[in-house]
């Protein structure tokens, strides 16, 4: 008989490919997350990230959980919609990067730091770290001053009062100055100002750049709140379009290889650090893409039940009923119409479809 004293004799089902994958329905693979650390409906849990982590701030909402708002609307709901309140636990609107997340980090602590740069247009002025937040522009620019300072006290509230903060890894590709001082949310002259070449650089973060500054960010966090825990997710969303010369879908897998990589990293070597994997739960080939629209980009409504229901799951909430029909490929629909995305105004720039063309 073959000896049974070497690490794998006494492994889980769910080590093995074929006992946790091949020989299971995929919509009944469970156990894909073991965490680390209790999260129970009384904490307070703070959000960021790119657009898929407004998915996160919506279910937690929903299951009763206690979402922090830091920054809430000062008129009725529609009026906080329109002008991107309640979207995430401040109105950064989305931190697509590692870096800027710890810049906005950094200038919450240090509020002086921040540089008194905004952008003129026929809407007014507007705000070239979160430059969709007004959709009309700021009338005048102390109003755009005002609102920054808000921003940045409702940063700093939630990095004090926070005990889960969850951060979603969007991309690697990102603008900024020339001087690299800065960056911008979005490349300028798209969404909002006017892009230099001379002043505006495009930068693609490697590997060695995310997790130095997802670690610098995270020391900020932890300098004025010692006991926050940290939950990574990476978006599973492909990116609109690349300025890297890559094939989009290349460069795609470039970004979120880097990502998931970094976050991995990071959770394993810190104990108040956790990795959620929504990434692997849309985009794995197990799931055949039946997650995504027909766009194979945007996220089903179907997908996110069931990330969220993996999620929940795992920290011992109780699960929502599952969807009634299986997910299927569909067109854009109101929930992922509603999400609010810098990064998607890029689709405007695209050149017409030649699929069909004689």
């Amino acid at each position: 008989m073959a000896e049974t004293s070497h690490p794998y004799a006494t492994l889980a089902p769910d080590a093995f490919w074929r006992s946790a994958v091949a020989e299971r329905d995929a919509m009944e693979i469970t156990g894909l997350w073991k965490p680390k650390f209790p999260i129970t409906q009384d904490m307070r849990i703070v959000t960021a990230g790119s657009c898929f982590a407004q998915h996160i701030s919506r279910a937690v909402q929903e299951r009763g959980f206690n979402w922090y708002n830091a920054e809430t609307a000062p008129g009725s709901a529609e009026l906080a919609r329109r002008y991107n309140y309640g979207v995430f636990s401040f109105r950064t609107g989305n931190i697509y990067t590692t870096r800027m997340l710890n810049q906005w980090f950094r200038w919450a602590r240090r509020p002086d730091d921040c540089p008194d740069i905004y952008w003129t247009s026929d809407l007014g002025f507007q705000d070239p770290f979160r430059p969709n937040i007004e959709p009309d522009g700021f009338a005048t620019l102390s109003e755009a001053r005002a609102s920054r300072r808000a921003v940045l006290a409702a940063v700093g509230d939630a990095m004090r009062k926070a005990d889960i903060f969850v951060f979603t890894l969007g991309l690697t590709e990102c603008w900024r100055s020339a001087d690299g001082q800065i960056e911008f949310a979005a490349c300028p002259g798209t969404s909002a100002g006017h892009f230099d070449p001379v002043e505006h650089v495009f930068h693609n973060m490697g590997f060695k750049d995310v997790t130095r500054e997802l670690s610098r960010a995270l020391a900020n966090l932890r300098a004025v709140n010692k006991r926050v825990k940290i939950l990574l997710t990476v978006s599973p969303v492909p990116l609109t379009a690349t300025a890297s010369g890559q094939h989009v879908l290349t460069a795609t897998s470039h970004s979120k290889a880097i990502l998931r990589a970094a976050a991995g990293t990071i959770a394993a070597e810190h104990e108040d650090v956790d990795y959620f994997p929504s990434y692997e739960i849309i985009t794995h080939p197990v799931w055949g893409g039946r997650f995504y629209a027909e766009n194979r980009r945007s996220v089903l409504p179907e997908g996110v039940a069931f990330v969220m229901d993996q999620f929940f799951a795992a920290i011992g909430a109780e699960a929502a009923a599952a969807p009634k029909q299986k997910p299927r490929r569909a067109t854009m629909t109101a929930d992922t119409d509603d999400l609010v995305c810098e990064e998607e105004m890029l689709a405007a720039f695209a050149p017409n479809s030649t699929r069909g063309a004689s």
